[in-house]
């Protein structure tokens, strides 16, 4: 053996100086749960910016929350649309059962509302068209079609409601 290898290699290491306490402080149990790359082959963790992340969640927020506001309106405008489709039928249906009729109204079929100058309205079978030059009634109202439930939906308004 020569001498050099009779050498020690490196430093010498006295077992009794280490401190195993103060050495387990500078090792991760779960070096995976860290916030930070915890060896030289780890990928790269940048910290992210707080506010530019809740600038867009509250962007984000924002956009739907308004698109669903939106649908809401739309629903609305349709049902106010439909209470007011209502409250035509309603008007027109007192109208037409406060008005001369001489016949049996048949559901489902349609039928025309006059106004005459002085007396009763009259729901009549004949149109406006139909008249022709004896036409006895001032104004025309509207064309109805009776329903099921014996309210009148107002097909076409006339002149005067």
């Amino acid at each position: 053996m020569s001498e050099a290898e009779n050498q020690p290699l490196g430093k010498a290491i006295n077992i009794e100086n280490i401190d195993l306490e103060k050495m387990q402080e500078k090792v991760a149990a779960t070096p995976s749960t860290l916030p930070y790359a915890h060896a030289v082959g780890s990928a790269l963790i940048k910290p992210e910016d707080e506010g530019t992340i809740k600038a867009n969640a509250l962007e984000a927020m924002h956009q739907q929350t308004s698109a669903q506001l939106a649908q809401l309106y739309e629903q609305m405008q349709t049902l106010v649309k439909q209470a007011k489709s209502i409250q035509e039928r309603i008007l027109i249906s007192e109208r037409i059962y406060q008005a001369e009729i001489r016949f049996n109204p048949l559901i489902g079929q349609v039928y025309y509302l006059y106004q005459r100058e002085g007396q009763r309205d009259v729901l009549s079978l004949i149109a406006p068209h139909e008249w022709g030059r004896s036409r006895k009634y001032s104004k025309f109202i509207a064309k109805v079609r009776l329903l099921a439930d014996h309210t009148w939906e107002v097909l076409e308004m006339g002149e005067n409601l």
